[in-house]
């Protein structure tokens, strides 16, 4: 599959919204092949308690969530 070509992107293209659904259990899985166990990744209770709305993903999760959605957007050819 083809993606944009190099003059088909400026700045300010808009690109689709694209959610990715994260269970608890990716997380753990997450801190597991990371090494990376902080609390505020996996338990719900002390996440709250140092001032986030909920547990939050892993930066380098997020990243690479974002890098998979941006090589599905430019296609094989970009790879």
């Amino acid at each position: 599959m083809a993606g944009p070509g190099y003059d088909d992107v400026a700045a300010g293209t808009v690109l689709e919204l694209k959610q990715y659904h994260l269970t608890r259990r990716d997380l753990v899985r997450y801190a597991g092949a990371s090494g990376d166990f902080n609390v505020i990744h996996w338990n719900e209770r002390l996440a709250k308690s140092v001032g986030l709305p909920d547990v939050i993903a892993h930066g380098m999760l997020t990243m690479a969530l974002a890098g998979r959605f941006l090589a599905d957007w430019a296609g094989t050819q970009a790879r």
